[in-house]
Order: C-alpha cells, then structure tokens, then sequence
C-alpha cells in the first residue's frame, strides 16, 4: 500500500516513544507519577458541567452545528476579549470557533502556504506548529531562543533568501515548553517585521491568563490596531480546565479568519451546541475559577522548584504558564547533558517519574527536559525525591 509523501516527516514522534516506554512501565507495576503532558488535573467548574448537562435534554442541540449557529459563542469571546485587552472585535467576521488553539494551528498553514514555501517557528515550540507546515507542504526555518535571548527569537538573525520564500511567522508566549513571557514591545517588532516582509503573523495563545506577575500578558493585537497581518488562538483547556472539550477560537484579521473558515468547513463541523453554551458562560461569567487556576499553578511552581534545589538541580521560577523548563544537569555529565530523551526513559524506568525530552520541541530543545506541573504539590515534592534518588545513583 502506497501512502502520500507528506506523512514521512510525521512519523518520528518523541512522544509517541515516551508513550511506548511508559506503558512498559505501567505493565512492570512501577507507581508512576506523570509529569509529561499539560493536561491539567484540575476539575472544570460545577457551572461548566451543569449547563452542558442541561443542553443534553433538549433535542434541539443533538444535530450539526454550523457557522451561523455558533453567534452566541463568537458574540461572547468578542466580549471576552474586549473587555481584556480594550480591543473592538467583530464577532461575525474576526472571531471562529476552533477545536481548540491546535486545529488553528494545523489548519491555518494550509490557507496561508503552498509547497515550498517557509514558515518561520520557533525553536524549541510547540510540535503542533510544525506538523500543519509539513501537511501543506511547506518548509521549516526554525528561530532559535535560549536563555540568552530570554527565550525571544532574534529576527535580524533570519537569512535573507528565507525570507524572501517566507509566508508566516508562529510565535506563542507564554512559551510553550519554557514558560517564558514577552513585552508589547516585542509584539510591536514582531508586527512591524511582518509587515515588512508580508508574512502572517500568528500568535498562540493558550496561557493567557497563566501568568504569576501583576502586569497582564499582551495580545498581539495591540501591536496591531489595525489587525493588518495577524490572527491569535486561544483555548479554554487551560484558563478553564476543558481541555477534553476541545474547544478554542480565533480573533484576528478577517481574512485570515475567513480563510480559516474555509478550511475548517472542508473539514468539520463545529462542537456540540451544549460545549459552545458552558463556553460562554465561562468567558463571560465570573473568573473565579481562572484565579484560583493561576493561583494553583503559581504555588505548585514554588514548590518544585524549591524541592528541585533542595536536591541540587537548581531551575528558574517561571513567570508563566504550568511547565519547568530544566537543564539537564551537569552532575550527569556527558552521560545525559545532549541525550535528553534517554535521560527521560532512563528517569521514567528507574523512578516512574515521566517528563518530556527537550529534543521533542525541537533541536535547540535538546539538553533540556519539561516537567508539566499537574500533581498536587505533595505529589511533586515526591517526585523530585525520586529524582534526587536517580540523580545521586548515576
């Protein structure tokens, strides 16, 4: 059986080979503590779950849900919206409903890019990002960030004869695995940098209420009044803890929502009616339930990472979102500082201790591993002990 060219650069998965190595695991009966995936343990809101379960009794939410039917919704990420960054938005023509910020993200490419063309990503970033470029056929140039570069991309760094071949720029900040942050002035460069070159500029943002600071994390947008190049993503699976109700939208540009719509009609529907109604009244209603999220996080951060000193592998505080991003330690040496994935399976069989290898968001990742902060901090305070236990046997 023959199968299309465009799957091959789909087939090395790190996580997939994590995924392999702790079922192995699991079946040896090794307790296991996974801290791999940013799937939050926190519960959605009672007030979430009774309207969802509400619409289950009214047959009229039980068929396919299109564009026009999704008003309420759009009506109330607009407001949401708005209401955040004093940004009028028109929720029939610059707001569409996702399956979560991930379809936006492996869907978008294929309305922006022809073969051949140049997406520019970061790296590391999420691995959705460059898996919508290889579907439609475009390529990659990866913009390194590091701790010398607070984990921005440096655009003047960017070769000339790949701009010239360049179509869309994916930036996501709060950073996806490195919990860094970014200014408005950096959106204001990344925006007047598109603009030059006519790129897209896409911004996912998924951690936008997950910050640990007083100061607000800035749209994109408000680099860009006049939504002349750039379209945002955001999900409620973090701020709201729905991340298994796949539900998210875009804001932005209108003809990149259109173009994104175009795309997803050939592709989907919308979700369940009763998901886009407890949507909603998430965005619209009280916030309590986000600040107890952020607060939740922000106390788990401290703990790990006063836990991880206390054993000798010191990490930063984050400013942001549920993840630490730590550098593989030199008490290790040349064992493990450039083999993040077999320092992960290594920790995964002797401790049950799961993480992810920084090799798996990309090549400048690698030396780093990602601990996703979605266990009570008892449970984390117990994982680093296991940790501290492998690192002290190496």
């Amino acid at each position: 059986m023959q199968f299309a060219d465009r799957l091959a650069p789909l087939q090395q998965n790190v996580f997939a080979d994590i995924d392999r190595a702790k079922a192995r695991v699991k079946a040896s009966g090794l307790p296991i503590i996974d801290l791999s995936l940013g799937s939050s343990d926190l519960p959605t809101s009672p007030v979430i779950l009774e309207t969802i379960a509400e619409s289950l009794q009214d047959p009229s939410t039980h068929g396919y849900l299109l564009f026009n039917g999704t008003q309420a919704f759009r009506e109330a990420a607009a407001q949401r919206y708005e209401r955040r960054f004093g940004i009028a938005i028109d929720p029939e023509t610059e707001v569409l409903p996702l399956i979560g910020s991930q379809e936006g993200t492996a869907h978008l490419p294929l309305a922006v890019l022809n073969p051949g063309d140049y997406a520019l990503l970061l790296d590391p970033g999420y691995p959705s990002h460059a898996g919508g470029v290889h579907l439609a056929g475009g390529n990659i140039y990866p913009m390194p960030i590091s701790v010398e570069t607070n984990f921005l991309p440096v655009f003047k760094d960017i070769p000339q004869d790949v701009l010239k071949q360049s179509r869309m720029m994916v930036l996501s900040y709060p950073h996806n695995p490195t919990s860094a942050i970014a200014t408005l002035s950096f959106f204001q460069e990344a925006v007047q940098f598109c603009q030059d070159h006519n790129l897209v500029l896409v911004h996912d943002f998924p951690y936008v209420d997950l910050y640990f600071g007083t100061d607000p994390m800035p749209s994109v947008l408000q680099a860009d009044l006049s939504k002349s190049c750039s379209i945002e993503l955001f999900t409620l699976s973090k701020s709201y803890n729905m991340g298994g109700f796949r539900i998210g939208y875009a804001i932005g540009n209108p003809e990149l929502i259109q173009a994104l719509r175009q795309i997803k009609a050939t592709v989907d529907f919308n979700q369940y009616r009763g998901i886009l109604d407890a949507a909603s009244l998430a965005l619209t209603g009280p916030q309590d339930s986000v600040r107890h999220t952020v607060e939740t996080f922000r106390d788990r951060s401290a703990t790990f990472v006063k836990a991880m000193a206390a054993i000798g592998w010191p990490v930063a505080m984050p400013d942001a979102a549920m993840y630490i991003w730590a550098k593989i330690p030199d008490c290790v040496g040349e064992r493990y500082s450039q083999q993040s994935m077999k320092f992960c399976i290594d920790l995964m069989e002797a401790t049950g201790v799961i993480a992810s290898p920084g090799v798996g968001f990309g090549g400048a990742g690698e030396g780093y591993v990602r601990f996703a902060l979605v266990c009570a901090p008892d449970v984390l305070q117990i994982a680093v002990d296991r940790i501290g236990k492998f690192l002290s046997q190496i």
